[in-house]
């Protein structure tokens, strides 16, 4: 996988400091300053992860996230002077991967992006290269799901979500056990960060598939082998 991280940050310091990291690390790095910059540049230069301020002029991050196109496979980290629940839920419900609140330590950033990358590349669980559950077929090398014939467009954190549900099915995960097999580090959304993920993956499968992932109430969610009559 070719690792290449767009940073979009209108604070110009801010932007060279965290590209400069990354372009240490190895990795291909580009930088827009505003949100329809990010938009064109993402466009051509396609990201596998992109770095995102929320507060900018012409376009917040999140009217960016709201536009990207080809989001599959692709993660985001957000960036936020704000500290509010809700404004990272926002963030999450847009399909962002990973939330900070400036002012940050860019090894941490580093950190979290690295992490994110492992996710993104193609390692099969256990050696499982299929996986399927009801009228969803999963190809785990190449993180596509198929629904009745279409492709459906995830994000990173919605297929790996599904993958490790749909590989073990029936049986039950805790929302811990999934925010660390999922998310793998300490994210500071917690568990309500499982929740908005699955209201996401849900409503993308429609009726009746989304009935396919089950709520365990007090305890997690699991996935039916088949839809139940």
């Amino acid at each position: 996988m070719e690792k290449r991280i767009l940073v979009v940050d209108d604070e110009q310091s801010i932007a060279g400091a965290i590209a400069y990291a990354f372009r240490r690390e190895g990795y291909t790095v580009e930088i827009a300053y505003d949100g329809e910059e990010a938009l064109a540049k993402a466009a051509v230069f396609m990201p596998t992860v992109i770095v995102l301020d929320v507060m900018m002029p012409k376009l917040s991050g999140y009217d960016v996230a709201r536009k990207l196109e080809n989001r599959s496979g692709m993660g985001i980290i957000m960036l936020t002077v704000k500290n509010d629940i809700v404004d990272k839920i926002i963030g999450l419900e847009l399909g962002a991967d990973d939330y900070m609140t400036k002012p940050f330590d860019l090894r941490e950033l580093v950190a979290r992006v690295k992490a994110l990358f492992r996710r993104l590349e193609n390692k099969p669980e256990e050696g499982v290269q299929q996986a399927q559950i009801g009228a969803i077929h999963i190809s785990i090398p190449n993180r596509t799901v198929q629904l009745e014939g279409e492709t459906l467009e995830l994000t990173p954190k919605e297929f790996d979500l599904l993958a490790l549900l749909a590989t073990h099915p029936e049986r039950v995960y805790t929302r811990d056990e999934l925010l660390d097999l999922v998310w793998s580090i300490d994210y500071a959304g917690g568990t309500r960060t499982v929740d908005i993920h699955m209201q996401r993956l849900r409503k993308k499968l429609g009726e009746p598939h989304q009935n396919l992932l089950q709520t365990v109430y007090g305890v997690g969610y699991k996935a039916l082998r088949e839809l139940h009559s």
